[in-house]
């Protein structure tokens, strides 16, 4: 298995399947903070200007680590229903967590974007990039919020993807470019060389330059 060097040439890899976007009116939207790096070499290629969306985890009662789902600034969510149910999760929990969990996007946003406002997303071109994906659930939520601006088109470029979600997410968006959608699904790190914490630092500091 060819492994990528890092999220600079995931990034570089994904924009030759992108480039029939370029001067297309099309708007990145980055998943921080690793998708940023991702993100950042698909606009530079494809000219387009690069933002973010800041969708978050929702953890388990018993494990925070252990995704039951995930909630976008807006509050759309999507929900690991299975687990939820066999893990017999209350929803008054799962409202709780929400709540606690947009207030952290709405920090986060500003830390990243200060007050610039938000772009307008309608009749637009939306690339969703991410530097992987693992249960999909912080990518589906993106997804709901990002459908809501009435975008022209939505599509998901990430380096690699779990097949499962592949199949089930292309229902949901106009189309999905994953380079490596392989089964047996291992985590994300283990297909770059270098899979190093990406910092709050160099996600204002790249954002700063669109």
């Amino acid at each position: 298995m060819e492994l990528f060097k890092d999220r600079v040439d995931a990034g570089r890899q994904l924009t030759e399947k992108l480039m029939k976007y370029r001067g297309k009116d099309a708007i990145v939207l980055a998943i921080p903070r690793g998708g940023i790096i991702v993100g950042n070499e698909i606009s530079k290629a494809l000219n387009a200007n690069l933002d973010i969306v800041v969708p978050r985890k929702i953890g388990s009662p018993d494990d925070p680590e252990f995704a039951i789902g995930a909630v976008a600034p807006d509050g759309s969510i999507s929900l690991a229903e299975d687990v939820i149910r066999d893990y017999s999760i209350s929803e008054h929990y799962i409202k709780s967590k929400v709540k606690e969990e947009i207030k952290e996007i709405k920090r986060r946003m500003e830390t990243y974007r200060g007050n610039n406002p938000f772009p307008k997303l309608k009749n637009k071109i939306i690339i969703l990039v991410d530097d992987g994906v693992a249960t999909g659930n912080t990518i589906i939520a993106s997804v709901k919020f990002i459908k809501k601006q009435k975008p022209k088109k939505i599509v998901i470029a990430v380096p690699v993807a779990p097949s499962d979600f592949i199949n089930k997410v292309s229902n949901m968006v106009d189309e999905v470019i994953s380079l490596k959608p392989l089964e047996p699904y291992y985590a994300i790190s283990m297909h770059y060389l270098n899979f190093g914490q990406t910092t709050d630092e160099e996600v204002i500091e790249i954002l700063k330059r669109y």
